[in-house]
């Protein structure tokens, strides 16, 4: 498994202003979407590309489109909060929704709902799940996909901790992580340190 921290500097601004206590609900959506534009950028470098050709007003240039099939899934509900940003880039990608939710108790996942595309083997599926904490719940979600198929799945989130990404690795050694940040660790609650809060409390404003 590859882990790569993105480094950009509007990257570091944005990710300044979504730790912001202070930040309120509609600036933290906006936020979230810039940094997913640019997450996203980075997560499909290397995605498969044809050659071919484009008449320009004045001549006949070479070119390359995006040949691979791509598929955004996006782990409700924190998720949502990525999935335009990715649309936006790569607007002919399908898209599938996981629902997890996570026990405050016990910080464990359970799986309530998925819908995805058929024939994920097929595709490059994306995984957005913004907040990489113990690592239970994108575990759970990359294991569902690979038993519907999936054999290139891409993992983007905006904060990731240590302990989230070794289990990730553990689980599911093919899979690439792609983060803005990878904090400290958990605190004793599962919660990302220094983190940036509840992401889908501050997304939505509950």
């Amino acid at each position: 498994m590859a882990l790569h921290v993105a480094d950009h500097p509007l990257l570091h601004d944005i990710m300044a202003r979504l730790r912001d206590r202070t930040t309120n609900c509609e600036e933290f959506r906006t936020l979230a979407h810039r940094i997913s534009l640019l997450l996203v950028a980075e997560a499909t470098r290397d995605i498969p590309t044809v050659a071919g050709t484009v008449e320009t007003p004045l001549e006949t240039a070479a070119a390359r489109r995006v040949s691979a099939r791509v598929v955004a899934v996006p782990v409700l509900r924190a998720g949502l909060g990525m999935l335009q940003a990715f649309l936006d880039l790569v607007p002919a990608a399908e898209v599938g929704y996981f629902g997890l939710e996570r026990d405050e108790t016990t910080a464990v996942a359970r799986r309530y709902y998925e819908k995805v595309p058929p024939r994920l083997g097929e595709a490059v599926v994306f995984l957005l799940d913004p907040m990489l904490a113990t690592g239970g719940s994108a575990a759970m979600a990359v294991d569902g996909l690979e038993g519907m198929g999936a054999r290139q799945v891409r993992l983007v989130s905006i904060v990731a901790a240590p302990e989230g990404v070794a289990r990730l690795q553990e689980a599911s050694p093919g899979v690439e992580i792609y983060t803005a940040a990878l904090d400290r660790g958990l605190n004793e609650r599962k919660y990302i340190l220094p983190g940036l809060g509840d992401f889908g409390d501050r997304l939505y404003g509950t």
